[in-house]
């Protein structure tokens, strides 16, 4: 399964595509996506546009992004959240399902810890993809986004099996928790 993972940015989006076999991963492509430096439609067309090229190019199966987390300054958090709706719109465009995941959750999946830094985001990325370089901090981020949903893939899968014998038994799953 080829998982394509977007790092969004108004100036600068990550993006990452890896592979997923059993248990194994494989580094296929990351990179980022410089917009120019004009209006926001002309950055959204940019980012969209290129999400689209991404996509042809590397023809993933699935797709993951990051959440936009809210910032301290409201007009920036508005940007982000416009850059990341070009990104989906190019990814939904592309007949992709799309799952989302905080930058905490990224951050458990691939380090252990929500509150990594960066460097370790970067560090753990190259270390599980066996990458010979260092990858770039968006690009890293996005190859995080891919990472984590390749390991949440697998609990989803595990989740979804379990639930008819826990309903048979009278229990379902409400906010995470289990109740009879």
């Amino acid at each position: 399964m080829k998982i394509l993972g977007i790092d969004p940015g108004l100036r600068t989006t990550g993006f990452g595509v890896i592979d997923k076999q059993g248990n194994k991963l494989a580094y296929i492509a990351s990179g980022t996506i410089k917009t120019p430096d004009a209006d926001l439609p002309e950055r959204l067309k940019t980012i969209f546009a290129s999400v689209s090229e991404v996509i042809a190019t590397y023809r993933p199966d699935c797709a993951a992004i990051e959440k936009v987390f809210v910032n301290v300054n409201p007009q920036s958090t508005l940007l982000l959240g416009q850059a990341r709706g070009a990104a989906i719109c190019a990814l939904v465009f592309g007949e992709l399902k799309v799952a989302e995941y905080t930058a905490l959750q990224v951050k458990q999946a691939v380090v252990g810890q929500g509150k990594a830094q960066k460097q370790q985001v970067q560090d753990m990325v190259q270390r599980l993809l066996s990458l010979s370089g260092m990858p770039g901090t968006d690009a890293a981020d996005a190859l995080g986004v891919a990472i984590c949903h390749a390991h949440s893939g697998d609990v989803l899968a595990a989740l979804s099996a379990m639930a008819p014998g826990l309903a048979k038994k009278g229990l379902r799953v409400k906010g995470g928790r289990l109740i009879g």
